[in-house]
């Protein structure tokens, strides 16, 4: 999965089930004040977005999150997927 797959993943999890308009979900879009995520329901994206990530999921990392794009670039950097080719 690469980032605009990422992207539209959180963003259909952002749509689904917190009922945000997907016009409003944009990368530069700030979760509190742009599209009124607070802590508890930061804490239930996380959990949905935990099947990415297997076991490797870092909770701390989501601490300076702020914006859609921080939340893309810290799941990325859990993901599986995301470790460099071998012999590279």
């Amino acid at each position: 999965m690469n980032k605009d797959d990422l992207y539209r993943h959180i963003s259909g999890i952002l749509n689904h089930t917190f009922g945000i308009d997907p016009q409003r979900i944009k990368l530069e879009a700030t979760l509190g004040e742009d599209l009124d995520i607070d802590s508890i329901d930061a804490v239930d994206l996380i959990v949905q977005l935990k099947p990415l990530l297997g076991g490797n999921l870092q909770p701390e990392a989501f601490k300076t999150v702020r914006t859609v794009s921080d939340v893309v670039e810290a799941t990325y950097a859990m993901m599986p997927t995301a470790v460099a080719p071998a012999g590279g």
